[in-house]
């Protein structure tokens, strides 16, 4: 369960200021700056406030944010700050990231050969969309330029209004990408669907809104090869733009990035840092980033059709996922090389009604959890007393711990307080996520009754 922001009372505050997405190379920890440029899809930088993704040698290493003045060139300002973040982001901090950067094969700083790198075996990308096509075409370009050997590209069209989807992959993306029409609405139904028609030994998902980088896919799907009993890996999300107050709201105060630690949760060792695994699911990824191993997944159930945006749950198919291949005994793993960039939802209203998705979809994939699996119910009993006076000593905002490095507004600044109003509406939605589960469900048994009536 990811931690949410300060609870601080509403009041008149300037916006946000608009910021820039930027990536700055490095040879090394305390060398010169290689290349600074624009975010994959975004605009020239400019000056003012900047955030910009830090690689070191190519791997994603920790992000700054730095303020650019008129006539200094950034790459000295935003140099300097990368250096000071870059060999503190990258150290372990946890037993669990300790472990992970223990082996050598989640070592990226070691030459190929050493760290006995495999070949990824055969994947199938799976997106689900509907009624965005000029955002599924950005993606689809970025997933068509991935470096990986051997992968299919999957798109589902979920419960489609118009022809716009499938004009686009049949014409512009033909012989490239499959197309596979869904009429369920849902996005747990749609990736079920894309998993049914996939070929792939793992299978990767993505949302439309995403910018992959090229190496995204590989860095994913390698893992696989080396460890026979990992079921799932997900990978860092980071904000393709920060263009509106909304954007940089959501940025400065969790966003989706898990940090520049590779971590391996292994249900046979919980972490001790996480006193209500495998029940934190927040923390270990989101479902813009993530693939699991096809039998793994297929043990585990599936996602569960009656969460996800589309249904009135508004969530949790991803956090449902995760805890059901962890409770089915394989290992999870968190890997900062498989990068994505999201394109966070622009306006206000956006914003609210994402602060009350989380919360519906919280619980909800809480209930589903309990409901399709009674026998994690002991577990979440025993770890909840510990969970939540471990709840209390933590920080309300992202922590640099988290992060690796600069957010808008930088930590304990406050200078981007969490409204009340969000704060209210996630509660809502936190009450109303059983409830929804259950009509999703009561929803999915009608359905399932009609197509019985309709073979019969």
């Amino acid at each position: 369960m990811s931690s949410r922001p300060s609870r601080l009372p509403d009041r008149p505050l300037p916006p946000p200021r608009t910021v820039s997405v930027a990536e700055l190379e490095l040879d090394a920890p305390e060398g010169p700056v290689l290349d600074l440029r624009p975010a994959p899809g975004g605009p020239p930088l400019a000056t003012g406030d900047v955030y910009a993704l830090v690689r070191l040698r190519g791997r994603p290493a920790a992000t700054v944010i730095g303020t650019v003045a008129e006539g200094v060139d950034p790459r000295e300002v935003l140099g300097a700050l990368a250096r000071q973040r870059v060999e503190a982001a990258a150290r372990p901090r946890t037993d669990a990231e300790r472990l992970a950067a223990a082996r050598p094969s989640a070592r990226p700083d070691l030459p190929a050969e050493a760290r006995g790198r495999l070949t990824p075996p055969r994947t199938s990308v799976v997106v689900a969309t509907r009624e965005r096509p000029e955002q599924l075409a950005r993606a689809l370009d970025s997933l068509l330029a991935q470096d990986h050997p051997d992968h299919e590209l999957i798109v589902v069209d979920n419960a489609p209004r118009t022809t716009d989807t499938y004009d686009l992959v049949t014409g512009k993306y033909a012989d490239r990408v499959r197309y596979v029409r869904e009429d369920t609405p849902g996005l747990a139904v749609a990736h079920n669907t894309g998993a049914a028609a996939a070929d792939g030994e793992v299978l990767a998902f993505t949302d439309d809104d995403v910018i992959a980088d090229p190496h995204w896919l590989t860095a994913l799907t390698e893992p696989f090869a080396a460890d026979p009993g990992l079921g799932c890996v997900t990978g860092l999300i980071l904000p393709a733009r920060l263009g509106t107050p909304a954007q940089v709201l959501l940025e400065s105060h969790g966003g989706f990035a898990k940090g520049f630690a590779p971590r391996l949760y292994d249900p046979a060792q919980p972490p001790a840092d996480e006193p209500l695994f495998p029940f934190t699911a927040g923390s270990f990824g989101s479902g813009a980033n993530m693939a699991f191993r096809a039998e793994a997944l297929k043990e585990a159930g599936g996602f569960d059709p009656a969460t996800g945006t589309g249904t009135p749950a508004r969530g949790g198919d991803d956090l449902y996922a995760f805890v059901a291949v962890l409770s089915a005994g394989f290992r999870l793993r968190y890997t900062p090389e498989a990068l994505v960039w999201h394109h966070h939802r622009e306006t206000w209203q956006d914003l609210r009604n994402q602060a009350y998705g989380y919360g519906a979809g919280l619980t909800a994939y809480l209930t589903a959890t309990l409901l399709r699996r009674p026998r994690t119910l002991p577990a979440l009993l025993s770890r909840l007393p510990r969970g939540l006076a471990h709840a209390r000593t933590m920080t309300a905002r992202r922590g640099e711990s988290d992060a690796g490095g600069g957010v808008p507004g930088e930590h304990g600044t406050q200078h981007h307080p969490w409204p009340r109003s969000l704060s209210r509406l996630e509660r809502r939605g936190m009450l109303y996520g059983p409830i929804g589960y259950a009509k999703a469900r009561a929803k999915a048994r009608l359905r399932a009754g009609a197509r019985k009536a309709a073979a019969r």
